[in-house]
């Protein structure tokens, strides 16, 4: 189930990448790992067009959501994982306990739930048609890589990194 959630259908909490809580306002202005704009990077930053550059491309445990909320060995995906995961899987929109998402099925048989829990912008609910998931892997300076879902379409795509997202855990 995603990261806050009680139950696979829920959609748990949302975070901006990087961040391991949820928030009530999700800006730029808001954002730990900048100071006020996507030009001031002061962490995870490749680009000095971005701010401070300190070559880091992958979250540190202690900016994982996943590791931060249920510790252990659990942590956000990479985009390989995410890649793997659209590549080598079967995608099914469902419905389950009346919340819309995908059911994904492995090559082994095994499946999981997504829920289609739209993304938080501003204080305000966006996008509840499709999923957006955070990896921990960074895109760009300002972006991080994404898993996107909506009815038709399953991709790894990228977001700005102060929008609140969902967060799958891992553990190998």
């Amino acid at each position: 189930m995603n990261v806050g959630a009680n139950a696979p259908e829920e959609y748990g909490d949302y975070f901006a990448w990087g961040e391991t809580d949820p928030k009530a306002y999700y800006d730029w202005s808001t954002y730990k790992w900048c100071k006020g704009s996507d030009d001031n990077m002061i962490k995870y930053c490749t680009s000095s067009y971005y701010g401070t550059v300190d070559n880091k491309s992958t979250l540190e445990q202690s900016d994982d959501a996943a590791h931060a909320n249920w510790g252990g060995t659990w942590r956000m995906p990479t985009v390989d994982e995410i890649k793997e995961l659209v590549n080598n899987c079967s995608w099914e929109w469902t419905i389950q306990n009346s919340v819309n998402g995908y059911k994904v099925t492995g090559p082994n048989g095994n499946s999981i739930f997504l829920p289609a829990a739209g993304n938080r912008w501003h204080d305000e609910f966006k996008n509840t048609g499709g999923g957006y998931y955070w990896s921990s892997s960074l895109a760009y300076s300002s972006h991080a890589h994404t898993l996107n879902i909506v009815s038709d379409l399953t991709d790894c795509l990228s977001s700005p990194r102060y929008i609140g997202l969902s967060v799958r855990a891992v553990c190998p």
